[in-house]
């Protein structure tokens, strides 16, 4: 909400209480982080928001404003990074807790194998119901990814997944390289604790800057109705 919340505005879709709302959460988010409790409360508002709200429109609207929102969010640490995995022919995933309406069109703009994502549901009108068919947090990540690397042949034990946040604990526990980044207090102790290695990203670049490379890495997803969030991992095929 806070990257795209004023284009939310704009179009009628978000009061600007549930706007300033958003900002306070992500200055909690970026300075406390978030454990699974206060993600659920963020969840449940999130959804009481966006019932009725037209799939359609906000498919629209992510398409309009994805180059100007998102490329100033990409690190350029995170683009070397895809480019080493995909030129040594790994298979890379985005994995977001934000609805698959904003991640699928990061996973293009990134060129990128694919994604997971949570599912809201959608009645036949093509408004929100103000419910998830998916949620693709904590565990629920773990849960999709081993999914994924069964139906593509993908051995887990020699993938890698990165991440910010002690929620994706469950994510990085499930593979066999798991890489904190500029992780939150919580993350870094369960890091310390379990000898992950550490890496920081510092530089933020456009994509479009980086003409030698077609394939920027996204580090940030947006979550509709909350803050910007990291959620991303890599699966790694053998």
């Amino acid at each position: 909400m806070v990257a795209l919340g004023p284009e939310f505005h704009a179009r009628g879709l978000l009061h600007r209480r549930a706007l300033v709302w958003a900002v306070v959460s992500q200055m909690l988010f970026m300075r406390f982080g978030a454990d699974d409790d206060k993600l659920s409360k963020i969840r449940e508002s999130v959804l009481k928001l966006t019932k009725g709200w037209d799939r359609d429109e906000v498919r629209q609207l992510v398409a309009d404003t994805i180059t100007e929102v998102i490329e100033p969010l990409i690190y350029d640490e995170a683009i070397d990074l895809i480019d080493q995995h995909l030129s040594e022919g790994d298979e890379v995933y985005l994995v977001s807790m934000a609805p698959e309406e904003i991640v699928a069109p990061f996973a293009d703009l990134l060129g990128i194998t694919g994604f997971i994502s949570s599912k809201a549901r959608v009645d036949e009108d093509g408004k929100y119901t103000g419910e998830l068919d998916f949620f693709a947090q904590g565990e629920n990540k773990a849960v999709a990814m081993r999914d994924l690397a069964q139906r593509r042949g993908i051995d887990l034990e020699d993938s890698f997944a990165y991440s910010d946040s002690e929620t994706d604990v469950p994510m990085l526990a499930c593979v066999g390289h798991p890489v904190v980044v500029n992780p939150d207090r919580a993350l870094a102790r369960v890091a310390a604790e379990r000898e992950w290695p550490t890496m920081s990203f510092t530089h933020k670049v456009r994509a479009h800057d980086r003409s030698r490379s077609k394939t920027p890495f996204l580090l940030s997803a947006v979550v509709i109705g909350t803050a910007a969030v990291v959620g991303r991992s890599q699966i790694r095929r053998r």
